[in-house]
Order: C-alpha cells, then sequence, then structure tokens
C-alpha cells in the first residue's frame, strides 16, 4: 500500500484532496482522498478519537508520499469540524482550505427550520382559551374566528415549511426566512468571486440582526466556517464539497451492515486495504471482462 498502490493512486493526482473522519465503534478511520479522481490516497485506523497530533502525523504521512514523487498539494476540502484547520497550517503552510459547501448548507437549513417552528410555536401561543361548548356570545365567537385563523396560520407553516428551504419557489412562496435561504443560495454563486460573496455575506449578516425573535436561532450566519466555505470561489479546480470521501464512508457503512466480522481495528484495517486494492486492480478488471464477453459470444456465433 506505501509503494504500489501509491505510485498508481498519485499518478493522475489532480492536487485537490479531501479529508475526512468516520467514527465505526470504537475505532476511526482518517481517509484522504483525490478530489477529482475519486481515488483513495492514504488511510489510518485509529483506536481512540482523534486529537490534533493525530490529524498532524496523519498529514505529514501524506506530505512524504507527495514529496517524495515531486508533487504538491494545491488546496483542500473538508467539512466544518475544528480537528482539520491547526494541523492542515502546521504541515501545509497557507494552503486554500474549503469547508464543504452541503455541510454548511445543512446546517443553515436546520437553523431556519428551527426558525419556522419558533414562529409557529409563537403563533399557538397568540391563540385564545375558549370555553367548553359551543360559542354563544359574540365575544366568545370572535375569540373562535380567532383561534381558527391562527390556527390555520400554524398548519400552513407546517405544510409548506419545506418552502422555505426548498431551492426553486414562486414569487408568491417568498417570505422572510425564505428569502433570507435565497441569499444564502447565491453566496455559492461560481460566477462570485470570494470577496465579492463576503461582501453580501457581510450584508446580509447586518440583516439577520433585525429579526430579533429569530435572530439567536440564525446566530450559524455569523459561524466563520460560512466564509471559509466560499474559498472555493477564486480557484475552479477547488470542489466545493468533500462528497469524495464520504462516498468512501458511505460504501463503509453499508459494508458494515452486511459483513458483522469487521469490527475490530485489524480487520477494519484489512478490508479497506482490499477495497483499494481492487479500486487499483478495476481497469485490468473490466478488460478481462471485456475480453471474456467477446470469447463467449463468439463461440455462440460458430
Amino acid at each position: 500500500m506505501a509503494t504500489t498502490y501509491l505510485d498508481w493512486a498519485l499518478t493522475d493526482f489532480s492536487g485537490y484532496i479531501a479529508a475526512d473522519e468516520l467514527y465505526d465503534g470504537p475505532f476511526c478511520v482518517l481517509s484522504i482522498v483525490d478530489n477529482h479522481t475519486f481515488k483513495r490516497i492514504l488511510y489510518q485506523v485509529l483506536d481512540h478519537d482523534p486529537k490534533h497530533p493525530d490529524i498532524t502525523a496523519f498529514f505529514h504521512r501524506f506530505q512524504a508520499a507527495l514529496q517524495q514523487r515531486g508533487l504538491a498539494l494545491q488546496g483542500v476540502t473538508t467539512d466544518a469540524s475544528s480537528l482539520y484547520p491547526e494541523p492542515l497550517r502546521t504541515v501545509f503552510g497557507d494552503v486554500p482550505h474549503q469547508i464543504c459547501e452541503f455541510h454548511i448548507l445543512k446546517e443553515l437549513t436546520k437553523a431556519i427550520l428551527r426558525a419556522v417552528a419558533k414562529v409557529r410555536k409563537k403563533l399557538a401561543e397568540r391563540k385564545p382559551l375558549l370555553k367548553r361548548g359551543r360559542p354563544v356570545t359574540p365575544a366568545a365567537k370572535r375569540a373562535a374566528r380567532q383561534r381558527e385563523r391562527l390556527q390555520q396560520k400554524v398548519a400552513e407553516l407546517f405544510e409548506h415549511r419545506y418552502l422555505f428551504v426548498q431551492h426553486d419557489s414562486t414569487p408568491a412562496e417568498h417570505r422572510t426566512l425564505r428569502a433570507l435561504m435565497d441569499e444564502v443560495y447565491r453566496l455559492f454563486d461560481r460566477r462570485c468571486r470570494t470577496d465579492t460573496a463576503l461582501a453580501k455575506l457581510a450584508k446580509l449578516r447586518r440583516r439577520v440582526r433585525r429579526f430579533k425573535q429569530v435572530g439567536k436561532i440564525l446566530n450559524k450566519l455569523q459561524s466563520p466556517n460560512l466564509d471559509k466555505a466560499l474559498v472555493f470561489l477564486d480557484d475552479k479546480q477547488l470542489p466545493s464539497t468533500s462528497n469524495a470521501v464520504e462516498r468512501g464512508n458511505r460504501r463503509h457503512r453499508k459494508m458494515q451492515k452486511a459483513v458483522y466480522r469487521v469490527r475490530t481495528q485489524e480487520h477494519i484495517h484489512d478490508r479497506i486495504a482490499l477495497d483499494m486494492l481492487r479500486d487499483s486492480q478495476k481497469k485490468g478488471r473490466t478488460s478481462t471482462v471485456k475480453v471474456l464477453h467477446k470469447a463467449r459470444s463468439e463461440g455462440k456465433t460458430q
């Protein structure tokens, strides 16, 4: 894995990687994947939760493999974990570090939906209390109508809550929170530069301060991770997401549901190594299958 496989994996190295950690019971799998070719380059199975020294040592291994082959790192994409910024600066200096756009949008979407839930709760608290039985007096009838209107608004907020985070919606569906989410989506427009997007973000943050009822819930807009999620706008080759490494993590979790004996550190290590070996031999296996299919078809025609 440290020689022949790395030679294959780094043959067409793009210069851009995705790094992530996967927790599997008491173990943690660190992975580095080429963010263009989707080849897993390096991995390590830990028997404890990773700390900065573990990540730093892991990146040093990767740096040594690159230096041995005369290659250089151009950019890194990770999730919003605090594990990576300091080790990346220690090992690679000021290499561009992109926070995964998907993870940021996911957190902001949750924040918007929590804000919608808070509005629903406020509306529900405004509903007047009614006495038991049918309303008879004019005041009771007015209270019943008011309660029914508020209940209708609460129901509509719940039924159409997806519209506040949906990417495409009609002008009639653009309300305050929906408009805020539109502004967030526009930050990630590839036609912008990072400085332009940061200026838009600063304006959006000032706008959010006016909504005191939901301002605390939307504090994620103030997170510095959102600024780092816009780094990719200045480099067209830098992927905005860490999907390359997430694919391998999803495949590992799917495998764990079927192969129950892969539960020790050694077995997890060997299983990932086997998957990487299969990936490196995929081209040869494909050629072999084509030759066999061709020979079989020719045999049937004779």
